[in-house]
């Protein structure tokens, strides 16, 4: 295996996979020549300037590309061209139709492909999949994805993190796992609205994210996430489900169900409040490194890649879903809302023109309600 990127991500991936069993590094990849000079110098491991360099010396089962957003798409096409199944770290691409011709050209050579969404790998998270894959909850009517975290509480620049174009801001870093969580648990929405991409700290990219995500039979999930709060000591990442038949909160340490007396009560539950901890649902690890779920998705990679397994948790495929809502939330956002309290417009004219008269009637009739309200100061 190869490891592409050293950065923060990159460093932690090369610790976790040299301890794996079976596993050999047969290369390090970063532009900064001091960087790879210490680590040879204290690994032994070759190092390169380029994936061509790397390549041109012989090429490696799998890579791990821990690189700049922006990267990820010339870097991984590169190495699949290669024929060499690829780990890559979240968000996949930034572009919806990148990633599909990525999925496309690792399905023609036959590559194993894995995507960094190391949060379906916590044992809480996991237990809310199953969960709802045995009906526990009935069918569900709401959601709420949170993500908080203290990243940004100051104006700062510097990174590659604070640069739209290279894929930076809290959309793409932080939303991106509860999104991605939503997706695992409930499949694409058909639509997005209200979304809200606030700069609090940042000059050019986004601090806080709102939106809401439809689904059909009326179902909705509201997201809200930002990375400049620091009310909390490292990111938090939350999800809530309601259902016909109960309720499901979960975050990294635990998972705390509500079950109705009526519903399908799985083994290990009661009608009533549950509590189950991480610890009890996780299994150990060859090596642990800010958690066991960095380690079990690697482990769960390598053994794809011995075994030739296609598919598995987190494919190209399934993390490109997560990109195309991210582009969808991004162009709703730029949409601003469709109706406001001083236009006297409704809705949109297409939409307008499609509703019953009578819905129209009591729309303006409530805006001008409200209008007579907010002029006499109340």
């Amino acid at each position: 295996m190869a490891v592409i990127g050293l950065g923060k991500m990159g460093i932690s991936h090369l610790s976790m996979v040299r301890a794996l069993p079976g596993v050999e590094v047969v290369g390090i990849v970063d532009a900064t020549t001091y960087l790879l000079g210490v680590l040879k110098k204290y690994t032994g491991l070759a190092t390169y300037t380029s994936i061509d360099k790397l390549l041109a010396a012989g090429k490696p089962d799998a890579a791990i590309v821990a690189t700049p957003s922006r990267l990820h798409y010339p870097m991984v096409k590169q190495l699949l061209e290669a024929g060499v199944a690829v780990f890559c770290e979240k968000p996949f691409t930034l572009s919806g139709t990148e990633g599909e011709e990525l999925v496309e050209l690792a399905a023609s050579k036959n590559l194993v492909t894995q995507v960094g969404y190391h949060n379906r790998f916590v044992g809480a998270f996991g237990e809310v999949k199953r969960l709802l894959d045995a009906g526990a909850i009935g069918s569900v009517t709401h959601g709420l994805a949170e993500a908080y975290g203290p990243v940004v509480l100051k104006p700062q620049g510097g990174t590659w993190r604070s640069k739209s174009t290279e894929g930076g801001g809290c959309l793409y870093d932080y939303a991106a796992h509860p999104l991605n969580l939503i997706n695992w648990y409930l499949g694409e929405p058909v639509g997005v609205g209200g979304t809200v991409l606030n700069s609090i700290f940042s000059a050019e990219i986004d601090d806080e994210v709102s939106s809401t995500l439809y689904y059909d039979q009326g179902r909705t999930v509201s997201v809200s996430v930002n990375w400049s709060d620091e009310s909390v000591r490292k990111m938090t990442t939350r999800i809530t489900l309601w259902g016909t038949g109960g309720r499901i909160f979960a975050d990294r340490q635990e998972i705390q169900v509500y079950l109705r007396e009526d519903t399908t009560i799985p083994d290990g539950y009661q009608a009533g409040w549950n509590v189950r901890y991480t610890t009890e649902l996780t299994e150990s690890v060859d090596f642990y490194l800010r958690g066991e779920e960095y380690t079990a998705q690697l482990a769960h990679f390598v053994e794809r890649v011995r075994t030739g397994a296609v598919d598995g948790e987190n494919t190209f495929a399934s993390a490109v879903v997560t990109d195309k809502l991210i582009e969808r939330m991004i162009d709703d956002s730029k949409r601003g809302p469709s109706v406001r309290l001083s236009d006297a417009v409704i809705a949109p004219e297409p939409v307008a023109k499609s509703l019953p008269a009578r819905v129209l009637d009591a729309a303006r009739s409530g805006i001008k309600r409200v209008r007579a309200l907010v002029s006499g100061g109340k």
